[in-house]
């Protein structure tokens, strides 16, 4: 049976659960480089020109005009949210094990139900605090008294989700006016320029294998938001969005195989807490679009 002949949930659900591994393996990545001296800074640089490239053609395309806009603030807003969210993002993996900072990126849609109202003047019902209160809680059972769990490296993931929610935010309000192309464009201009100061201060040479495996992590990364996009296209949001999730299960199974990294059972009572929280708010707003 042909991919395109299948139901459109079950499309979206294979392609959203391809984004997940594809999540994954750019944990691994992170860890990989993290492992080999590779400047965080420098990963966070490969991965904004990676963006770059891919939306490179669509700007020669389009031309000038696909910049044209009378929001700009807000796309320097958004490209910024994004450099900040990768920048933190990375670096809690090297000071946390692949499961505890994968996890506590999830919290990003607590923080974004709780920004939310505020800032979109958005409705949030009883369904989205619950999701949120649910994901504190397992914050709090993760981060309880007497964890090994570094407290600068919670703090680090913990930043980079509520930077995540800049991105959530500032996408939501440019969805209203501004076309994805020109959206895509911005990123990738802003985000490259906001990581070449910090590549150029925390330059360190790196060896012909090193940049192989930059360039191979530059080039497929931006893969993530296509399997996205498209299995959304493809199905219901609240029968696929949920499939996302499945890359906890992924990162904790290379974590256990190739890193001998096995959390305790606070951490995976934590991690399940938040997933739970993460998943509920998740299928909310899927149910809402």
């Amino acid at each position: 049976m042909r991919f395109a002949s299948l139901p459109g949930n079950l499309r979206g659900a294979i392609l959203m659960s391809l984004g997940a591994v594809l999540f994954a393996v750019e944990v691994l990545f992170i860890r990989w480089m993290n492992d080999r001296g590779i400047p965080t800074t420098t990963q966070v640089f490969a991965r904004s020109m990676g963006q770059l490239l891919w939306v490179l053609p669509l700007i020669l395309g389009a031309g000038l005009a696909v910049f044209r806009t009378r929001r700009l603030g807000l796309h320097l807003f958004r490209g910024l949210a994004s450099a900040l969210t990768w920048g933190l993002y990375f670096l809690s993996f090297a000071f946390l094990d692949l499961a505890t900072a994968s996890v506590l990126s999830f919290t990003n849609v607590m923080f974004t139900t709780l920004l939310a109202g505020p800032v979109l003047r958005e409705r949030v019902d009883a369904a989205r605090w619950a999701g949120t209160l649910l994901g504190l809680l397992g914050v709090a059972v993760m981060l309880r008294p007497g964890t090994d769990i570094p407290l600068l490296g919670a703090l680090t993931a913990l930043g980079a989700a509520l930077a995540w929610c800049g991105i959530t935010l500032s996408s939501r309000a440019l969805s209203r006016t501004e076309s994805t192309q020109t959206v895509v464009a911005w990123v990738g201009i802003v985000t490259s320029l906001c990581t070449l100061p910090f590549f150029l201060w925390g330059w360190a040479p790196i060896g012909l294998g090193d940049g192989v495996i930059l360039l191979v992590f530059a080039l497929f990364t931006p893969g993530i938001i296509w399997f996205v996009t498209e299995a959304l296209r493809a199905g219901e949001a609240s029968a696929v969005a949920p499939f996302q999730y499945l890359r906890l299960v992924v990162i904790m199974a290379f974590g256990w195989v190739l890193f001998a990294e096995v959390p305790d059972g606070w951490t995976l009572l934590g991690a399940a807490v938040i997933l739970s929280g993460a998943i509920l708010i998740t299928v909310r707003e899927a149910r809402r679009a």
